[in-house]
Formats: structure tokens, sequence, C-alpha cells
């Protein structure tokens, strides 16, 4: 139980008891800029033909294949296609943390972002541009947009009096049909005041198969080693979870319903994942051949996050769920061969981590990297 795990703060007494608390690298990146909007320092493309990368210092980064969130140099294309690149900007300094998959279902046929073949070239990975209206114009590798910048005005985040020169950055991002017929595209947008959010919204292009659901799933959490998810009423640990499991394949429980899931003070439900280790821990790598081959998965940042999806009161469906799975081997590429895989230290975490409910045009999830505490995130 949570008690003996986390004090009651993300508990149904959290609410009752803290609510009276309220009262109280980016590495000189070539063909980019921080724009400055007052004090917002944006990452943006310097132009239409740079790398296709945004964000805000001090909190998220978005990016599409080809464009490296970590170390770009040439021949980095940051990792597979068909996902969103999820990094964090600090000090200077862009960590990529994690992927965000599109997950369209029609007829029950559930189709992957990442692994759908391309009608253009046959591999893996749908691909993905972007642009600042809804017109979708013609895949490019290249930014195509740096973004549309505005004042916040209708905002629905928490406004901040003090500083009310908020602004958001924004931009479309398309990408090709699925195979079932699916033809999602999605709006991005970061809050000035949220710097560590990105809100992902849905919609569908003309001619789409009727979506029954178009999930946003983070898609690795292994690397983080996500292993603690934060409920009403209990913290659930991977390692406890998937105990004795060492298949190369994902492993996946139930999946938790909304009364199951917790409230932040505002009533957005809010599910949150994090490390169970210090941060030497996590930052540890085995010193043998196997693992000095596949450094990449080493943690390299030097500060711990918080993850979590939330979804704001008025845009929760009933049936809202959380879903994670969990591998207690890192991925290898789809490789059948269990020697091109190796051991998670410290044992299983989980791997995808989301929200699901019925697709409507519009809707709205929000992902967060964050270096507060869980109880901080539930008092906003």
């Amino acid at each position: 139980m949570i008690n003996a795990i986390y004090p009651r703060c993300i508990s149904g007494l959290y609410r009752r008891v803290f609510s009276w608390c309220i009262a109280v690298s980016i590495l000189l990146l070539p063909a980019m800029l921080f724009a400055q909007q007052g004090t917002t320092e944006w990452i943006r493309p310097d132009h239409a033909e740079s790398p296709p990368v945004w964000g805000i210092r001090n909190g998220i980064v978005v990016a599409l294949w080809p464009a490296a969130i970590e170390n770009p140099r040439p021949g980095n294309d940051g990792g597979p296609r068909g996902l969103l690149r999820i990094g964090y900007e600090w000090k200077n300094i862009v960590y990529h943390i994690n992927y965000i998959a599109i997950e369209p279902v029609v007829n029950g046929n559930m189709e992957f972002s990442e692994i759908s073949p391309s009608q253009v070239d046959g591999k893996w990975g749908k691909l993905m541009w972007a642009g600042e209206t809804a017109d979708p114009a013609k895949f490019s590798a290249a930014a195509g947009t740096r973004g549309i910048v505005v004042t916040d005005t209708l905002s629905q985040v928490i406004t901040d009096t003090q500083h009310p020169g908020n602004t958001i950055l924004y931009l479309y991002v398309f990408m090709e049909k699925f195979i079932n017929g699916a033809h999602p595209y999605l709006r991005l947008s970061i809050h000035s005041n949220r710097p560590e959010e990105l809100c992902i919204e849905v919609f569908h292009q003309p001619g789409s198969a009727t979506m029954e659901r178009c999930g946003v799933s983070a898609t690795m959490g292994n690397y983080s080693r996500l292993r603690n998810l934060y409920l009403e009423d209990t913290v659930v640990n991977a390692r406890k979870l998937y105990a004795g499991y060492q298949d190369i394949n994902f492993i996946e429980k139930a999946a938790y319903p909304l009364p199951q899931l917790l409230h932040n003070h505002s009533g957005d439900v809010i599910v949150m994942a994090a490390p169970d280790e210090t941060l030497n821990e996590l930052s540890a790598w085995p010193e043998t051949p196997a693992y000095t081959a596949r450094w990449g998965w080493r943690y390299r940042p030097f500060y711990k996050l918080v993850q979590y999806w939330r979804v704001a009161a008025t845009h929760v469906d009933h049936s809202l769920q959380a879903r994670v799975n969990g591998r207690a081997k890192y991925w290898g590429g789809g490789n059948g061969d269990p020697s091109a895989y190796i051991n998670i230290p410290g044992g299983p975490s989980f791997e995808n981590f989301e929200l699901r409910q019925p697709y409507r045009s519009g809707q709205q999830f929000y992902f967060g990297l964050t270096r507060k505490t869980i109880a901080q995130l539930l008092l906003e």
C-alpha cells in the first residue's frame, strides 16, 4: 500500500489535508536560435530549411526525424522514424528522454507509427513533417516552419498573474496515411508558463477512416528506468508487478480505469511515472563488452525527471484509462536473437506509458517532463 511507499499526499486524503497549501544542449545547435519573447526563450529553427527541433529553455523539446535532439552531428539522425522525439533542456544542455508514438485504431486494428511501413519506401516508420497551418502540404525533412508564437489570451492553463506576457509556441505535425485507413495529424503547443509540458491535440484529415481511438504513447520509459507508477491509492512498482519476467518481449497486465487515477488540485487527471533509484544508481552502467556496445541506453542527464500524462478535467471521458507495459531487456530493434538484448540493470521497468480514451477531433493530451516532486505536481 501507498502508506509504506509514499506519503498519502497522493491519495484522496491528500486533497483534504493539503488543499490549504495552495495559499502558501542546446550546445550551440547550428541553424537554430533562442527567440526572445519577453523573458521566454523559445527554441526554434532559424528558418524553414533548418533541422525540425522546437522547444523552450529550461523545459521540453520536441523534434522530428531526421533531427537529433541530443548531440547533433553528421550521421546522427536521432533514432527511428515515425515518432516525436522528446527532450529536456536545462543549463544549456538538451538530453533526449523519450519518444511518443501515434497509434490509431480502426475496426479494432491498432497500428504503430514507428513500425508501420512507409508508403514511400516501405521502411519502418511513417514519415512526419511540420507546418504552421492545418494544410499538410508536402513532406520535408527540414523544419518547414519556425513555429508560431502567439500571446496567451484565452489560456486553458494556469494563469501567471505576475507575468502577464505569457506566450504559446505551436505548430502542426502531419504524417502519412496508415494502412488501416487512419489519417491523423497533430497540433503541438508549449505554453511559456508551463515550460515542462507539451500539449498534443489530435485531428484527422478528410477521407480518414473512422478512428475508434488514436493513442499517443510514450515509448521509451526503459531509458529512464521508470518503475514507480503513481495512482490514486497506491504506487505500482514494475519490479514487483513483473517479478520473475525475463523474456525479450513486452509484458502487459490490466489497464487502470478512471476511478484508480489521480487528480491534481485543478481536477485534471494525471498519471505519473518515475525512477525508483537514486541518480547514482540510475547513471551506473555495467562494465562488460555487451553493455559497452550498447552505451546509448545509459542514463546521461545529471538530474532525475518525473514523466506524466495529464488530461484537463473538461476533456476527460468516463472510459479514460492508464496503460503501461514493461520490459526486462532493452529493445533490440525487433531482432529475434536473444543475444541482441541486454538486461535492464535492476530488473523490469515500464516501457510504454499512456492514457487512452475514445477518439474525438481536437482531443488533448499533455505530456510532461519535470524536475518537480509528485506532491508539487498534484498542487497545480
